[in-house]
């Protein structure tokens, strides 16, 4: 039979020689707040692995604070399932910060903005957070495009064929010309936050190739990891290169009024809003 290991010993404490001093209340001064250029708000979905990671480096600006909350949905990309996160927007929005102002709200998830509308999206976080100025990855896209002066795009996306064309189609809506599109067909959330960097440039590089007479690549979905590889397939393909995530902590930025370039963000974040 193994003995158990020894307890140790008991230590007494030793009573002060001396009360402690009491110096009571000292004087304090208020600082400016941590974002004191500008507060950014985000909702971020629960099953998301990306879009903080992503935004915590193009968000390094001096002075800017970043906040967000993580809105419940489901691993399962479809129109259902995305119409869902609808009425859970302004719930989340309003765990940011109580009380306290934000300068922007974006909400991040492209397929559900696509699915519900921006003006769906703007009015559940206005709920939380009335007259903010707000953005989603569609919003900032569009901006994005009217920036680079881009009206013929490629796009790529994780989702399945159906949301894929769909989105093509809402651009459409809203006088971009996508010229050509194609999709990794991951229809969980969490595979699709797994898709290799490498895999994503080698397929933008291919829509490039494809589609002459493109003016610039969108990478579609807040999971894909994109930011770090915009210089690089700008500098392959010779096309200006965005994302989700990428346009839209540009939008934010610019919509808080914050025009700072960020090195190796490739041309988008060089430029100011159209």
């Amino acid at each position: 039979m193994v003995n158990p290991m020894p307890l140790s010993p008991a230590i007494s404490p030793t009573p002060p020689a001396t009360a402690p001093a009491d110096l009571g209340i000292l004087p304090s001064d208020l600082a400016p707040r941590l974002g004191e250029r500008a507060n950014i708000g985000l909702v971020v979905l629960a099953t998301d692995q990306t879009i903080e990671y992503e935004f915590r480096h193009l968000l390094a600006a001096p002075g800017v604070g970043l906040y967000q909350a993580r809105v419940a949905s489901d691993v399962d990309i479809t129109p259902e399932t995305l119409r869902a996160i609808g009425p859970r927007i302004a719930p989340t929005t309003d765990l940011i910060l109580p009380g306290l102002s934000l300068d922007v709200v974006a909400f991040g998830c492209t397929s559900a903005t696509m699915v519900m509308g921006e003006e769906q999206v703007f009015g559940e976080i206005r709920k939380a957070r009335q007259g903010v100025a707000c953005t989603t990855p569609v919003t900032a896209a569009l901006a994005a495009f009217r920036a680079l002066g881009a009206a013929r795009i490629a796009m790529l996306t994780p989702y399945t064929p159906g949301i894929t064309a769909g989105m093509a189609d809402y651009f459409a809506g809203r006088g971009v010309d996508v010229a050509a599109y194609a999709t990794f067909n991951r229809q969980d959330d969490r595979e699709a936050a797994r898709i290799s960097v490498a895999s994503i440039e080698a397929a933008a590089e291919r829509l490039a190739e494809r589609t002459p007479g493109v003016e610039a690549i969108f990478v579609s979905c807040t999971s894909l990891r994109v930011a770090e590889a915009v210089a690089r397939i700008e500098a392959r393909t010779g096309l200006p290169v965005t994302s989700s995530n990428h346009a839209m902590a540009w939008h934010a930025l610019r919509l808080a009024g914050i025009d700072d370039a960020v090195p190796g963000a490739g041309r988008l974040f060089t430029c100011g809003l159209a």
